[in-house]
C-alpha cells in the first residue's frame, strides 16, 4: 500500500540555483561557493562544498547583520536550536558559544592585516538539494531581519526599521590559502604535479644552456707568482752571469769563427787577437802578446 504511495507521489521539488556575482567571495572557511540559492536583507544562502566533502547549504550574514550584535545574537540562537546533524560547521564572530560550539571553526592562524575587521557570522548546513532546505535557510534569515516575526503589541507610532537593512552586501571573508585567478576552487594534485614538472624543466634548460655556452671556452692558466724584492738580490748567483752573457751575445754583433771582426767594422789601431807577427817600431800596444822567438 505505502509502496504504490510513494511511487505515485511527485518528486520533491528541487531548489532553483543562481550564478555566482562578482562580489560574493570565492570560498568561505574551508568551503567554496559554487552558486546562489536565496538571499534577503540580512544575508545570503549558497550551495558550496569542501575539499572532497559533500554538498551543503553555507549561510553567509550580510555586512549590515554582521554589524550588529544584535542580528549576530539571533543568527546563533537559530542555529544552536537545530540538530546537530544538521550543523556542518559554523564560524565567524561571536559563534563559538552555545549547543553549536563543538561545530565552530576558528580561522585564528590565518594571516590578516591589522585593519581587517572581524569576519561575518556564517553556517554550513547539511543540503540534499531539495527547496525545503532552502525554504528553511529563508526562514533563518527572515528571522535576523525580523521581517517575519509578529509584533509584540499593537503597532503604533512611526513605522521600525533597521538601521542595517540598506547594507546588503555579502559580510567580511576571509580566503586563504588564496585560489588560482579566474578560479573558484582549489587547485588539485594534477595542477600541482604540472607545475612541479614546469619548474624542474625550466631548471634543466637553465643548467644545460649554461653548459653550451662555457664548453668551448679555451683553459686559461693560472698567472705566474710576482717575486718579491728580495729573492734577486743575493750574491753568488749564477743567474745573473748567465743572464748578462745571454744579454750580451744577443745584443751584440755577429762575430765570425775565426776571430776576425765581420765585413764593415773598425777594430781600429789595436786588435785584441793574438797575431804571429812581431810589431816592429810602434805598432805593439799595450796588452799585446809578445811571439817567442824560439819558436
Amino acid at each position: 500500500m505505502s509502496t504504490h504511495d510513494d511511487a505515485g507521489r511527485d518528486p520533491a521539488p528541487m531548489a532553483g540555483h543562481h550564478p555566482l556575482r562578482d562580489d560574493d567571495p570565492a570560498r568561505v572557511g574551508d568551503f567554496w561557493l559554487d552558486s546562489r540559492l536565496t538571499a534577503t536583507p540580512a544575508g545570503t544562502a549558497f550551495a558550496a562544498h569542501e575539499d572532497r566533502g559533500d554538498a551543503v547549504l553555507l549561510i553567509l550574514l550580510s555586512e549590515g547583520a554582521a554589524a550588529d550584535p544584535a542580528a549576530r545574537a539571533r543568527f546563533a540562537g537559530e542555529v544552536n536550536a537545530m540538530h546537530i546533524d544538521t550543523v556542518v560547521a559554523r564560524g565567524g564572530q561571536d559563534q563559538d558559544d552555545g549547543r553549536m560550539a563543538v561545530r565552530f571553526r576558528g580561522e585564528a592562524e590565518d594571516p590578516a592585516l591589522a585593519d581587517h575587521g572581524p569576519l561575518a557570522p556564517w553556517a554550513a548546513l547539511a543540503f540534499d538539494g531539495s527547496l525545503a532546505a532552502v525554504l528553511e535557510a529563508d526562514r533563518v534569515l527572515r528571522a535576523v531581519d525580523l521581517s517575519m516575526s509578529p509584533p509584540l503589541s499593537e503597532p503604533s507610532g512611526p513605522d521600525y526599521r533597521l538601521h542595517w537593512i540598506d547594507r546588503t552586501g555579502t559580510g567580511p571573508t576571509r580566503a586563504w590559502p588564496l585560489p588560482w585567478p579566474g578560479r573558484t576552487d582549489r587547485a588539485g594534485w594534477i595542477t600541482m604535479l604540472v607545475s612541479f614538472l614546469l619548474m624542474a624543466l625550466i631548471t634543466a634548460v637553465a643548467i644545460l644552456l649554461a653548459i653550451l655556452a662555457f664548453q668551448n671556452q679555451p683553459p686559461v692558466n693560472a698567472p705566474q707568482p710576482i717575486p718579491s724584492m728580495g729573492e734577486g738580490s743575493g750574491s753568488g748567483s749564477p743567474s745573473g752571469s748567465q743572464t748578462g752573457s745571454q744579454s750580451g751575445s744577443q745584443s751584440g754583433e755577429p762575430q765570425s769563427p775565426s776571430g776576425t771582426p765581420s765585413p764593415g767594422s773598425d777594430p781600429g789601431p789595436y786588435s785584441d787577437s793574438p797575431s804571429m807577427n812581431q810589431p816592429s817600431g810602434d805598432q805593439s800596444g799595450p796588452g799585446a802578446p809578445t811571439v817567442n822567438p824560439r819558436l
